[in-house]
């Protein structure tokens, strides 16, 4: 069952990029002149490879939250990172700056986690809870700066914030894609690197302790590792909801194992819903793409709500 289901999503995976609005006829794939090449190495090709690498790193970033936090409900975005690289990116839209979007994102997530590190050094191991608290007022008070620039923006301006925060995975040509891998391939070797103590966290900060973990470092280093690929990632496509809290949940109840275990899974996988949720996005005969994060959030919403009335 496990290696079919495997194989089933990695042939989808590969399908992918040959499916949209517009057919592409493969005899012309190797030839630069037709717009069938252009379509596929520039515009399909690398929209399928952000999609997966960044669901890989919103996945496995929920996996990490989720065992850290010892709380269920965690997600990538809990500790306002995306909430950081929207308002980066809103700055840069109202104030002329459209074409370092991406800049002054990942600057928006880069200086949540700072603040974020920063308070980390004035925790003690123990007290990881109120680390998730300063998240959630850091969001708070990035959602009211975004408000005020609403207020300040023009009509095109408005747009454009908005569009972004549903969330894209629209790009042209490979090079923009590299950042991305690097960045997932990155948290999958430190998530890998840390997957013994990620089991002794599991049980409890405590035991972990008296098993020789450093509580403290091990939970920064990760934190930190996690915060920095969502904003990359967020910083490139934008805020895309629920992945990080879906898949992580979905494959435990297929593979029945701990979370450590689950790293690889999850990475794949979480890759997998997100070219899914792409094709979706762009195969439903619309006029234009609808944005990936309204797919995401109508499957993740009843998913959410479904995991509270469990776990009540």
């Amino acid at each position: 069952m496990k290696p079919l289901l495997y194989l089933i999503s990695l042939t989808i995976i590969l399908l992918a990029p040959f499916y949209g609005q517009i057919p592409i006829e493969l005899y012309n794939l190797d030839n630069p002149t037709t717009i069938d090449y252009k379509l596929f190495w520039d515009i399909r090709l690398p929209r399928v490879l952000l999609a997966f690498f960044a669901g890989a790193i919103l996945a496995l970033g929920g996996l990490i939250f989720q065992s850290l936090f010892k709380n269920p409900m965690s997600t990538p975005y809990t500790l306002g990172v995306a909430s950081g690289s929207t308002l980066g990116v809103a700055v840069a839209i109202v104030f002329g700056f459209t074409s370092l979007l991406s800049l002054f994102g990942f600057l928006g997530a880069l200086l949540t986690v700072f603040i974020l590190f920063m308070l980390t050094l004035r925790l003690k191991s123990y007290e990881t809870n109120a680390l998730l608290l300063v998240g959630i007022a850091l969001a708070f008070f990035y959602n009211a700066s975004l408000m005020i620039l609403f207020y300040l923006s023009d009509e095109s301006q408005s747009f454009e914030i908005i569009r972004f925060t549903m969330g894209s995975v629209d790009v042209v040509g490979l090079s923009q894609t590299l950042p991305l891998v690097l960045t997932s391939l990155t948290l999958l070797f430190m998530s890998l690197w840390y997957k013994k103590e990620l089991k002794l966290l599991l049980t409890s900060n405590d035991y972990a302790y008296l098993k020789g973990v450093e509580v403290k470092k091990v939970n920064t280093i990760l934190l930190i590792t996690v915060s920095v690929a969502v904003g990359v990632c967020v910083s490139l496509t934008g805020p895309i909801g629920f992945v990080g809290l879906i898949i992580p949940h979905i494959m435990k109840s297929i593979y029945k194992q701990s979370a450590e275990q689950l790293i690889v899974p999850i990475f794949f996988y979480g890759g997998f819903f997100l070219v899914i949720s792409d094709l979706i996005a762009r195969n439903l005969g619309a006029s234009s793409d609808i944005p990936i994060g309204i797919i995401t959030a109508f499957l993740g919403g009843p998913f959410f709500i479904y995991l509270i009335m469990r776990k009540r």
